[in-house]
């Protein structure tokens, strides 16, 4: 039986201070991408923070969709 999707989304963006997770411009958040487990997920945010390492305020999350979706059936997996 293969293993259960957990959906992930990343996504990404200049903040306005490194204080805090509040996007500069919420219409230039760039969306990654949605993956099915949380090392893909893993992959696509170390790719794409590496390639924004220059710019101090970008930061890329990885929000663990799957919890939003069903919390009853979170398996307290990441």
């Amino acid at each position: 039986m293969p293993d259960r999707q957990l959906l992930h989304l990343v996504i990404g963006g200049e903040l306005q201070d490194l204080e805090h997770n509040t996007f500069r411009d919420l219409s230039q958040v760039d969306f990654v991408g949605a993956f099915p487990s949380y090392e893909a997920a893993l992959a696509a945010w170390r790719a794409r923070a590496q390639a924004t390492v220059d710019n101090a305020l970008m930061r890329y999350f990885i929000i663990h969709a799957h919890k939003l979706l069903d919390p009853a059936a979170d398996p307290d997996h990441h």
